[in-house]
Order: structure tokens, then C-alpha cells, then sequence
């Protein structure tokens, strides 16, 4: 009988990178990038005060993006090519400065997020390393979190602990930078002084770093997390304690409202008519300050617009909420299902809390969170909210909720060439826009080629959303019987209305802040007489 031949099917199996050990803590340097400069150093702080070794990337620029080009595969989108090169060029300017190779990839490594889906995103850590191969720094590690696994990604005799002290100082970070951008975002299109704003910001964003770094090398001295840690005998404790620390301690409101009382002292024009631009898209199309998406914030303000940026706290929350409806379609096929949805309920609460306390601490200037319930109301009539990839449904929502609620001007959709998800949302935006005749949508793809054209086209809709501007302070005068020198020198009278923390009360159906203080002070000579 002869011997039958066994064939040995080997499986495809995920590459597992070479973990930081505990050893390699002191040696090795962490990189991160990927959103704004000021969330990026924010949350190095967060890492930082844990006692790591910590460096953001610049952000990346068209120099990235042709480095990206050469070493990754055809057909990525744009941010992919702008990270992945990003992170090459840095590595060959360590090399360029005296490094070896083999000192780089020994001493440094790379943290990012990971993901899985259809959007190409999801291949982003297979572009890193084949990028980094073909470069030639093929060992070089790229350690990657998982969305959906949980607080404690940590292995035994790992040096770096991805737990809950770690993701708590990520998030803070980004919450802190979230408030502080968007205080920025609302009173540099109004300040009388240019550039006074951004000078005090400067200055804040060290002191904040600072804050957040030293907060955290100091977790084991709260006396919250200690008596915390005694009370209770479950196995997260640790997790509950931390949680108390965050929600008692008043050091980040402290910070914030130092801050505040130094912003005081810009003094703003109400009577500026500025257009509000809400930004949609892609998350870093719509999240990056570079080249990756023609720089287009700042040319937005200096073309004299008001920009809405998306806080990335509500993409923290749109993760919550996904994982909550991923539990709650699944429910009968296990038996953690409630313990799951308390948690996430959990985590959404202290989120929003904590986004609350911080806002409140400036004055309530900065944006607040949306509903991610009411997101999916609004959307699924056109995308079903189940179908996954980038921001899914979120781009159709955030432009029905800008327009209904009379919230901005003009949505201004800025995503990567290609981009399947957001190529989905524009196509529904054909529906949506003929339903809500009113809206003005202009969705912008970015290539490192089309910069030009882009302008062009932004010229286009900002003209749109000028001539809405204006009219609505002329309805505003003509309606109150006003003249703009009349409420001029009542302003200057009154000199705290030109504080930019001054609070002027919504009027429905009012989107510029022009015509809302015409409104306003209409209300205040009323009252007077």
C-alpha cells in the first residue's frame, strides 16, 4: 500500500510585531501622528506623563505625500499616502542627522490606530510596514491598537501598557485640544487685533501640556484613586478609580479657565459679517491642518469665513455608539450583552460629561457635542446607517443638522480622491440637497495635483454663502429698524459685548453672529426705553 501524501495547507495568519519590552522602556522612542498639531501634543503629554519617551510627527506635507507615492502600493487614498510618507521621511532625516538604520528601527517605534472594514483604512498598517521595507527599514515597529479590543491591550513582559491609564490620558488629550482648537476656530474671525488669538493660544498649549503631563505622572498619588482603590474589591477597580479621579479633580477646569481669563482680553468685532462654514468628510481629510487638504482651513478664515470643525469627540462617541449597535443587533448570541451595553452607556456619560466640564470652563464657547441617536434619525431615511466604512452615515447627518438648525452657512465636504465611503455620501447628497432646497453642499476631493481647482471652487461657494450672510444682517436691520452705526456706539457703551466670551442668545432661524447681535441689541434698547 503506498503512503498517501498529506498536503499541509498553511493558513494566512496576521503579522504580530515586535512588542516594546520592559527592558526597551528608557531607550525607545514612541511616534505618533495623524491629527491635528495640537491634539498630536496633547496626547504625547498623555503618554508622556506615564514615563515613555515620546515624539509627534510634523504635520505631513506634499513632500510626504510623493515619498508615500513611491514606496506604497497604487490605488491608497490620499491619507495614506501622507502619513505612511510622513513617517519615512522622518526616519530618513534621524538618518541624515548621524543614526544608523539599525539604531532607528532599534530605538524607535510607531503607534497608530487599526481598523478593519471596507474602507481602505483598514489597510493602512500593511502600508506602513511594506513602505517601511522598501525603504529600508524593514524591522522598524509599528505597534497598532485595535479599536474594538478593549482598555488592556498589554501582554506580559510588555514595556509599553496600552491600559486604562494609558487610553485615559489619549482621550483627555484629545477632548482638551477639541475645546481649545475650537475656541480658536470662533474668535480669530472676529478679533480686531490679527493674530492676537493665536499668540495667547500658543502660550496656553504648553501650559495645557504641561498640565496633562504632570496629571498624569501623578495618578498614584490621588488620593480619589486611593481611597477608590480600597473601597472597592472588583477586578476594575482600577478602571473605577480612575474614573472618580477624572470626574472630582478640577485640575484640567483650573487650566482651562486661566486660559479663559487671558482671551479675555481680545477684543472682537459682533458686527463683522462672517459666513460660517461647516466642515464634512472624511476624518482626516477633514481633521489635518497640511497639505493634505490644501491647507484649507486657514484660507477659508482668511478669505473671511468662520469654520466649524467636527471635534473628535464626537468620533469617540460614533465608536461608542457603533459598538453599541454592533452588541444590540447580536444580543441573543451572547450572554455579556448587558454588562457590554452598561459599559458603553458608561462611557458615553463620562465623555460627554467631562467634554461639558471642560466647555463650561470657557464659557460655553466652544461647540457642543451632537446626539449620535439623533444623527442616525436624521440620516437613515438616505444611508442606511448600518453600512460600515469611514464616517458612514455621519456626512449626510451633519448636513441635514447644519441646515435645519440654521447652524451654518455653507457644508464644505472635504475628502481624499477615490474615497469610497464619502463617494457614497455625495451621491446621496443628490437626494438630500433636493429635499432641503435650502442647503449648500460642495463637496471637495483632494489630490496633491488639484489645488488650484479646488480654490476655485470653495471661491464659488463662499460667494454663495457671502451673499446669504449679508442679506441675513440687512433682514436683521431692516426688521428691527436699526442703523449700523446705531448699534455700533450702543456696543461701545457697553464694551463687555465685545468680549469674545460674551454670550448672545440663539434667534431661530439666524445663522451669522452679525445678525444675532442686531437681534440682541434691539432687545436691550427695547428694554431700556
Amino acid at each position: 500500500m503506498k503512503n498517501s501524501q498529506i498536503n499541509i495547507i498553511q493558513h494566512y495568519k496576521r503579522f504580530e510585531e515586535l512588542p516594546i519590552l520592559a527592558g526597551e522602556k528608557d531607550s525607545t522612542t514612541i511616534l505618533l501622528g495623524g491629527f491635528t498639531s495640537r491634539h498630536d501634543y496633547f496626547v504625547r503629554a498623555g503618554i508622556e506623563g506615564l514615563g515613555y519617551k515620546v515624539q509627534h510627527l510634523p504635520t505631513p506635507n506634499i513632500e510626504a505625500y510623493h515619498v508615500g507615492r513611491e514606496y506604497c502600493n497604487n490605488g491608497m487614498c490620499n491619507p495614506a499616502y501622507f502619513t505612511v510618507g510622513n513617517l519615512v521621511n522622518y526616519l530618513k532625516k534621524l538618518e541624515a542627522s548621524g543614526m544608523t538604520k539599525s539604531d532607528i528601527m532599534k530605538n524607535y517605534t510607531f503607534f497608530t490606530a487599526g481598523a478593519c472594514g471596507p474602507c481602505r483604512f483598514g489597510m493602512y498598517e500593511n502600508e506602513f510596514r511594506l513602505a517601511l521595507r522598501n525603504s529600508g527599514f524593514g524591522s522598524f515597529r509599528v505597534l497598532v491598537f485595535q479599536q474594538l479590543q478593549g482598555f488592556d491591550q498589554s501582554k506580559q513582559g510588555n514595556g509599553l501598557l496600552m491600559n486604562e491609564e494609558f487610553f485615559l490620558g489619549i482621550v483627555n488629550g484629545i477632548v482638551l485640544a477639541d475645546v481649545i482648537n475650537d475656541i480658536g476656530n470662533k474668535i480669530r474671525p472676529y478679533e480686531i487685533n490679527k493674530g492676537e488669538t493665536d499668540t495667547i493660544l500658543a502660550a496656553a498649549t504648553e501650559e495645557i501640556y504641561q498640565t496633562i503631563k504632570t496629571k498624569q505622572s501623578r495618578l498614584d498619588e490621588s488620593k480619589i484613586i486611593k481611597l477608590f482603590q480600597k473601597l472597592s474589591s472588583t477586578k476594575l477597580k482600577s478602571l473605577y478609580a480612575l474614573l472618580a479621579d477624572q470626574i472630582l479633580s478640577n485640575v484640567y477646569p483650573d487650566a482651562l479657565r486661566a486660559i479663559r481669563e487671558k482671551l479675555k482680553a481680545v477684543v472682537v468685532d459682533p458686527l463683522r459679517v462672517v459666513p460660517k462654514i461647516k466642515i464634512t468628510g472624511e476624518f482626516w481629510a477633514q481633521t489635518t491642518e497640511g497639505d493634505g487638504n490644501f491647507k484649507m482651513f486657514r484660507y477659508l478664515e482668511n478669505e473671511g469665513a468662520e469654520i466649524i470643525k467636527e471635534p473628535i469627540t464626537n468620533w469617540l462617541l460614533y465608536l461608542l455608539y457603533d459598538g453599541n449597535q454592533f452588541i444590540s443587533d447580536r444580543k441573543e448570541l451572547g450572554n455579556k450583552y448587558l454588562r457590554s451595553k452598561l459599559l458603553i452607556k458608561l462611557g458615553e456619560f463620562i465623555l460627554k460629561k467631562e467634554y461639558n466640564r471642560f466647555r463650561k470652563s470657557l464659557s460655553n464657547l466652544p461647540q457642543s457635542l451632537s446626539s449620535q441617536y439623533k444623527m442616525e434619525q436624521l440620516a437613515h431615511k438616505y444611508y442606511n446607517t448600518r453600512a460600515k466604512g469611514g464616517e458612514g452615515h455621519l456626512e449626510v447627518s451633519k448636513s441635514i443638522y447644519y441646515t435645519k438648525n440654521k447652524s451654518a452657512d455653507m457644508v464644505l465636504s472635504l475628502k481624499p480622491f477615490g474615497c469610497l465611503p464619502s463617494t457614497q455620501s455625495d451621491g446621496v447628497h443628490s437626494v438630500v440637497t433636493s429635499h432641503h432646497p435650502d442647503m449648500l453642499f460642495l463637496p471637495i476631493e483632494t489630490s496633491a495635483e488639484g489645488e488650484i481647482n479646488a480654490y476655485s471652487r470653495v471661491q464659488m461657494g463662499l460667494t454663495e454663502a457671502r451673499i446669504r450672510c449679508k442679506l441675513e444682517y440687512e433682514k436683521s436691520l431692516d426688521e428691527t429698524g436699526l442703523t449700523e452705526e446705531k448699534v455700533r456706539k450702543f456696543i461701545l457703551k457697553n464694551p463687555k459685548m465685545q468680549n469674545p466670551f460674551f454670550e448672545i442668545p440663539k434667534v431661530e432661524g439666524v445663522v451669522s453672529r452679525a445678525a444675532t447681535m442686531v437681534y440682541f441689541v434691539n432687545k436691550q434698547i427695547d428694554k431700556n426705553r
